[in-house]
């Protein structure tokens, strides 16, 4: 154990653990298969040590995450614009679709921001985007802002590690995996129990012949309004 952690410490240690990052974050953008989290984090566990630095370790994250991310607009964008198209304008695939671009519309910034800490999520939602057509430079602004956000996290969810635990590397890093976990499970919670809230008050007005009842729907915090509110 102790020969690994050296090796992964001279690893992280390098200089090309930076380049290392920012493609990880890159393909974790359009194939969520790659944990760019736990490569993030374990990197901000070594930096209490001084090698690597923190803010390269959270400025490559970040620029890797906007690039990822718009790979997969731009794949939304192309593609999955001609799939939404071909969708029959009546049933319940297009009213999703229909349902789907009102809450974008409306609401596209927080979704994007809030979806960047959920792994996959943020795939979903950034090809959504792109087939939507969600304007570009929104896109553009509200990405750099969520992974801003998600690099800085990231990273010093496992600085904190580091530090809590400076000569215990490896629980340093359970510890800043297991802190990540956490707010990823608080943020999934949140949603089930908006959506359970939201669906009750649905039924509510199902019964109550409340015309209201079927204007939207809810997607957790990505809660789509009625046609036309903004």
């Amino acid at each position: 154990m102790d020969a690994a952690l050296e090796l992964l410490h001279d690893t992280i240690s390098s200089p090309w653990v930076y380049l290392a990052l920012f493609a990880i974050a890159v393909v974790d953008g359009f194939f969520p298969v790659v944990p760019s989290e736990t490569a993030v984090i374990t990197a901000g566990v070594f930096a209490a040590t001084g090698q690597p630095d923190l803010p390269l370790v959270i400025g490559v994250a970040a620029l890797g995450a906007l690039v990822g991310d718009h790979v997969s607009y731009a794949i939304g964008r192309h593609g999955g614009a001609r799939l939404l198209d071909r969708v029959p304008r009546d049933g319940r695939r297009r009213a999703a679709v229909d349902r789907a671009r009102r809450g974008i519309a409306v609401r596209g910034g927080l979704i994007l921001t809030v979806a960047r800490y959920v792994p996959g999520g943020r795939t979903a939602v950034t090809l959504t985007m792109g087939a939507t057509r969600f304007p570009r430079r929104r896109f553009l602004a509200f990405d750099a802002l969520a992974a801003a956000t998600w690099g800085a996290y990231s990273a010093s969810v496992g600085y904190l590690g580091g530090l809590a635990f400076e000569r215990d590397p490896l629980r340093g890093l359970l510890f800043g995996l297991g802190l990540a976990l956490t707010v990823t499970l608080v943020v999934e919670v949140v949603r089930w129990v908006r959506g359970r809230r939201a669906a009750r008050i649905r039924a509510a007005r199902v019964l109550t012949g409340d015309p209201s009842s079927t204007a939207g729907v809810n997607r957790g915090p990505f809660l789509t309004p009625p046609p036309g509110a903004r």
